[in-house]
C-alpha cells in the first residue's frame, strides 16, 4: 500500500471572506441552511466548550493507531485550513496532541477535527486550541504507516472534499461542499433574519404556538 499525498486543492481569493462569513453562523443555522446536510454524527464532539472555528478542509486518512500523514498534511497545509481527519478502520488511539497542535498553530491552520482520540487535553484546553474528536486517551500512536492526504473521506457518515468549508462550535461540526458554499451563505443569512422577526415576537409575549401556527396541529392529535 503507497501513500498518497494531494499538494494542491480547489482553493479560491475569496475563500478567507466566505470562512469569515461562515463565522458568523452557528453549526446549527448551516446545517438547517443546507437542508440538515452535512453535520457530522454527535459522537464528534469538542474537548473545550465556548471554542469556534471554521476553514477549507485538509483531508487525512490515516493507518489505525498511527498519525504520520498529519505531519504530512502541515507541509501542505495553508494558513485558514481546517484539518479533518480519519482512519482506514477506526481507531480511538490519541492522534493528536499538545505538540502537534503547536505546529498547527504556527501554520496557522485553525482547527483540528477527527473521529479518532486525540491526548494532552489540559494542555489543547491551555491553550485553546479548536479540537473536535471522538475519544480522549493517553494511548499513543506509531509514525512510520502510509495513507493519504487531500483524497476524499468519509467522516461520521459525511462526504468531505478536499477545499470543503468546514464550520465547528459547541453543537458539533457541519461540512458544506465547495460549490455549495456561496448559496449555503445566502440562505443562512435570509434564516437568521427570519429568527430575528421571531425572536422579536417571542420576546414581545407571543406564544410559540400562535406564531408557529402549530394550533390546527394540536386540535388535530
Amino acid at each position: 500500500m503507497k501513500h498518497v499525498i494531494v499538494r494542491q486543492i480547489p482553493r479560491s481569493p475569496k475563500d478567507p471572506e466566505r470562512v469569515s462569513q461562515l463565522l458568523e453562523y452557528g453549526v446549527a443555522t448551516i446545517s438547517e441552511s443546507q437542508e440538515k446536510l452535512g453535520l457530522l454524527g454527535p459522537s464528534i464532539r469538542p474537548i473545550q466548550p465556548g471554542l469556534k472555528a471554521a476553514g477549507t478542509a485538509v483531508t487525512v486518512k490515516c493507518s489505525d493507531g498511527d498519525n504520520l500523514m498529519l505531519h504530512a498534511a502541515l507541509e501542505v497545509a495553508q494558513p485558514g485550513d481546517v484539518i479533518v481527519m480519519t482512519t482506514m478502520t477506526g481507531s480511538a488511539n490519541g492522534m493528536f496532541g499538545e505538540l502537534l497542535a503547536n505546529a498547527f498553530r504556527v501554520r496557522g491552520i485553525n482547527a483540528f477535527i477527527t473521529d479518532a482520540g486525540v491526548r494532552d487535553v489540559a494542555k489543547l484546553r491551555e491553550m485553546k486550541y479548536p479540537v473536535w474528536s471522538k475519544y480522549i486517551t493517553a494511548a499513543g500512536t506509531s509514525k512510520n504507516r502510509p495513507g493519504w492526504v487531500n483524497v476524499p473521506v468519509v467522516i461520521e457518515g459525511v462526504l468531505v472534499n478536499p477545499g470543503d468549508f468546514v464550520l465547528a462550535d459547541d453543537d458539533g461540526v457541519v461540512v458544506v461542499p465547495r460549490a455549495e458554499i456561496d448559496e449555503v451563505l445566502r440562505r443562512a443569512k435570509e434564516r437568521e433574519q427570519r429568527e430575528d422577526v421571531t425572536r422579536k415576537r417571542i420576546l414581545d409575549g407571543e406564544l410559540t404556538v400562535d406564531i408557529y401556527n402549530f394550533r390546527k396541529t394540536l386540535q388535530e392529535i
